[in-house]
């Protein structure tokens, strides 16, 4: 039986876009390869840049289940495919206390079907059609997990001692997702088709805000967007992602701001920069100039594309 499909590259942007995702072509692309080649696709990039949206957007698009692994330092393989319901076995062995049955008999019964706690994995395996598995931050675990998942993603097939072989009548569509804590094995970039996420143009970060923002006015969405584009070229601990602009663009709308000066930019910091130094550095004299430099631009009529070099330029000093 085939998988559902999401068409060509053409009906992917229109796909995507419908679920509410601005997306380029390159990242269709990929989306479409690894739907028609089934293959998983890996998404690298800074945090908050979408890379988790694909998934999710793919779930929808397809009118599928989304099944999430959220990947942490120390997460095994149990926790991640399959464990034992152990209260529910001991209420049943006392229940048969006895009952006559032999223990091989009382250990068949509970180590079977209906004491088994399907976990991502697993569901996965045994969905009743072809689900989005997302991996997320694949980068937090350890190489042995890594080298587990990829013996996975070749067979789709899982052996439970007390039960057997489990294959996927399925096989789930798979998206992984790494911030490049650690690198990746190169087995595991082999099995995969690559998709770079970098953070977006003005024009892209502009449509974004405009389309998940509902009420703000043109004006402020390019302000804000100009100023990310200034913003990313600073020295931080933590660049703000495309989430934060989405954070920092709501809280300025609820705080009825239709500009962006100084003082605005000074209360909402805590929407942009998670990190006390970055905070500093945004407060710095760079600010002033920036500010500025968009208002120049707006006010003259001039596009803001044409103001990002030197916006940039003043970021960097």
């Amino acid at each position: 039986m085939s998988r559902p499909t999401l068409g060509d590259v053409e009906q992917i942007l229109a796909a995507l876009a419908q679920e509410g995702y601005i997306a380029d072509r390159e990242i269709a692309t990929a989306i479409y390869l690894s739907v028609e080649l089934h293959k998983p696709l890996l998404v690298e990039g800074a945090a908050g840049v979408g890379k988790t949206e694909i998934a999710k957007v793919m779930a929808r698009a397809l009118d599928t289940d989304l099944i999430r692994l959220q990947c942490y330092e120390g997460l095994d393989v149990n926790t991640a495919l399959y464990e034992w319901n152990y209260q529910k076995q001991m209420l049943r062995i006392r229940l048969e206390e006895g009952s006559g049955r032999t223990p091989e008999e009382k250990e068949q019964t509970i180590f079977s079907e209906p004491f088994l706690l399907r976990r991502p994995l697993l569901q996965a395996i045994t969905h009743p059609r072809a689900p989005v598995l997302l991996v997320d931050e694949i980068d937090r675990v350890d190489e042995e997990f890594e080298a587990f998942l990829l013996e996975l993603l070749s067979d789709w097939q899982i052996t439970i001692p007390e039960i057997g072989t489990i294959r996927a009548q399925h096989v789930p569509y798979v998206v992984l997702t790494s911030n490049r804590t650690r690198e990746l094995s190169d087995a595991l970039r082999r099995r995969c088709l690559y998709l770079w996420i970098d953070y977006p143009s003005f024009e892209k970060e502009l449509a974004i805000v405009l389309r998940k923002v509902p009420g703000i006015s043109r004006q402020l969405a390019e302000q804000i967007a100009a100023f990310l584009h200034a913003v990313r070229a600073l020295d931080l601990q933590k660049v703000p992602g495309v989430a934060e602009t989405l954070d920092w663009s709501a809280a300025l709308l609820r705080l009825h701001r239709d500009h962006l000066d100084r003082e605005a930019v000074e209360r909402t910091l805590g929407c942009l920069f998670k990190h006390h130094e970055d905070q500093r550095v945004a407060r710095g004299p760079w600010l002033d100039r920036v500010l500025a430099v968009i208002a120049d631009a707006q006010r003259d009529g001039q596009s803001l594309q044409a103001a990002l070099d030197r916006l940039e330029r003043l970021a960097r000093g």
